[in-house]
């Protein structure tokens, strides 16, 4: 039951995904974070098969990380964009990553930016999406409420209307969400969303009954 979504506000992009680790009927863990920080100015949000997320999402990483290293300069978000739907494009016909991926970055020449990719290589620039069961309820919340010129504010309390409407109407819903934001200032985490901690609950102090 992953749900990842993404907006693109004036001069920034929020990228917020749930955080439970999931198996079958089982919730392993609560605070899985599923945004990665890919550089100083790029996030991506990703769902799907865990292993193929976490094993893919890191080769990317890496990957950028190389090409700066080798160039001097980084990546533009829209080509760090391309060089992932090339490589779920080659991984499609070999031995394919069930991810799907919400690509956003800041750019100086250009700005914040947002890009879509399905785990058959699929790839949109958009302003704002999602993926997993909660796009169900997120796109449509979108539509209505998405402006252009929304506000780091304004985009987040989209955000948290779309986790509202996930934990009120998803039959197994996630509880926890991460919220993070890039834009001229670096890629950070901005909040998280919490119902459910994975640490144990104290213990009651000992009572004693007089005789």
């Amino acid at each position: 039951m992953e749900c990842v979504m993404g907006v693109v506000g004036r001069d920034f992009a929020v990228v917020a995904a749930d955080t439970s680790a999931v198996q079958s009927i089982l919730v392993h863990k609560t605070d899985e974070d599923k945004v990665m920080v890919l550089d100083s100015h790029k996030l991506m949000g990703a769902s799907g098969e865990p292993g193929d997320r976490v094993q893919f999402t890191e080769y990317i990483q890496k990957n950028l990380h190389l090409y700066q290293f080798r160039n001097t300069i980084p990546l533009s978000t829209a080509a760090a964009a391309n060089f992932t739907r090339g490589e779920l494009a080659t991984a499609l016909r070999k031995n394919p990553y069930m991810v799907n991926v919400i690509l956003g970055g800041y750019d100086k020449d250009v700005g914040a930016s947002l890009y879509y990719i399905d785990y058959i290589a699929t790839l949109h620039k958009i302003d704002k999406g999602a993926f997993g069961y909660g796009s169900y309820f997120c796109l449509s919340l979108m539509d209505k409420l998405y402006h252009p010129d929304m506000t780091v504010e304004e985009a987040v309390e989209l955000v948290d209307k779309c986790i509202k409407e996930i934990r009120l109407r998803l039959v197994v819903a996630p509880q926890n969400f991460v919220i993070k934001i890039v834009d001229k200032d670096g890629a950070r985490e901005y909040a998280r969303r919490e119902l459910v901690s994975d640490s144990a609950p104290a213990e009651a102090p000992a009572t004693t009954v007089a005789a």
